[in-house]
């Protein structure tokens, strides 16, 4: 989609600071971190949101690399929290799927 700022950084338009990337999945830093690790994990390809993901391996890649980001991170021995937001009620302010990486502090609960 050529409007979405994650498609453009996935093609390489808008530079990112990249932690992890393979053939469908791409982590980045994100500009703005609400924790002291906050990275974004996204699917290379355009989707929305997960209303209208379709294939639940992708969704295991997203989430593998997530791990893999919060190892290398060392946020995994004190735990992380990993979220998307779905809709405008929900707080998704970029109309393609993204997880949320978040750790290194304690998260509060409720989260807002």
């Amino acid at each position: 989609m050529s409007d979405c700022i994650f498609c453009k950084i996935v093609s390489g338009q808008i530079p990112s600071q990249r932690v992890y990337e393979d053939d469908q999945v791409l982590a980045i830093r994100d500009i703005n971190p609400q924790a002291p690790v906050h990275v974004l994990i996204l699917p290379k390809q355009h989707i929305v949101s997960v209303l209208e993901l379709t294939d639940s391996r992708l969704l295991g890649r997203m989430t593998v690399a997530a791990v893999h980001v919060a190892k290398r991170e060392g946020i995994v021995e004190r735990g992380f929290r990993l979220v998307t937001n779905t809709g405008p009620d929900g707080g998704q302010a970029v109309p393609h799927l993204h997880f949320h990486l978040l750790g290194g502090r304690k998260m509060e609960w409720p989260p807002g």
